[in-house]
């Protein structure tokens, strides 16, 4: 098992817990999906995974185990070796996580000569190669270009790039296409599962949408007020779900010609 979590409670300053008694495991090349409203405590578990807990985010109980060492107790240094190389996030707005002053192919250059030693001509091809893998046309353009200079879309599209630049083992996703287009949502989804098929990578992906967890996920997980109150594989969650609040949900899907499509 690549990742295995057990009874986390995440708090935030004084404030009841967000998260409670959470409990997952995923093995390589398995991919889970975490749905809900918002403010059920999605993000911050895979934010916890990430050792990433904003302002007085803190992990209060349990434990999370990636590879058998917890991650609890990692230095700052262990962090750095893993984070974005073994462990990397898509962000739901990756246009939030750059710096506005600095051009996009600066700020993915460090990204990668912070985890590998590579001379600026092998990290310009292997960025120019992975903006291509996203579906920006014009890499050597977009590498140039602040982030104010391109579109929401278009920087989803870098942090996606960016996220998957190592083939890391475990893929966190918060929403990665919801500020996409359709046409490259489907382009998305295909980078996500060729790195599962490809490289065997563990992935927990955040959505909204059930029919897009109903494609891409072996299990998924159904959150509320910070607890999970309903999980098994697609058809479990599909056809037969235990807890009011998934039908609920699925309810809410809209339907076509009396027809739901999920």
């Amino acid at each position: 098992m690549m990742l295995d979590i057990r009874n986390l409670t995440v708090c935030y300053g004084n404030n009841p817990p967000s998260l409670r008694d959470f409990s997952l495991k995923l093995n390589k090349g398995e991919i889970i999906c975490l749905v809900g409203e918002s403010g059920s405590g999605k993000t911050t578990a895979i934010r916890a995974i990430l050792g990433n807990l904003p302002g007085s985010g803190r992990v209060t109980e349990g434990e999370i185990r990636f590879d058998g060492n917890s991650l609890l107790s990692f230095t700052k240094a262990q962090w750095r070796n893993i984070r974005g190389s073994e462990i990397s996030m898509i962000f739901q707005d990756s246009g939030a996580m750059m710096d506005p002053i600095r051009t996009v192919g600066n700020q993915f250059k460090e990204y990668i000569r912070s985890h590998v030693a590579v001379d600026k001509k092998a990290a310009d091809y292997r960025i120019k190669t992975m903006l291509s893998s996203v579906g920006l046309a014009d890499p050597e353009r977009v590498m140039k270009s602040y982030p104010f200079e391109l579109s929401g879309g278009m920087k989803q599209r870098v942090g996606i790039a960016m996220a998957l630049t190592f083939r890391p083992k475990i893929l966190l996703a918060d929403e990665p296409t919801s500020a996409l287009d359709v046409t490259t949502q489907a382009q998305i989804v295909r980078e996500i599962m060729a790195l599962r098929k490809e490289y065997d990578a563990g992935i927990i992906l955040i959505t909204h949408n059930l029919a897009l967890a109903a494609y891409m996920s072996d299990h998924i997980m159904v959150l509320k007020n910070g607890r999970v109150v309903d999980e098994g594989n697609r058809d479990h969650i599909l056809h037969s779900p235990n807890d009011d609040y998934t039908k609920k949900l699925l309810a809410a899907v809209p339907s076509v010609g009396g027809t739901r499509y999920v």
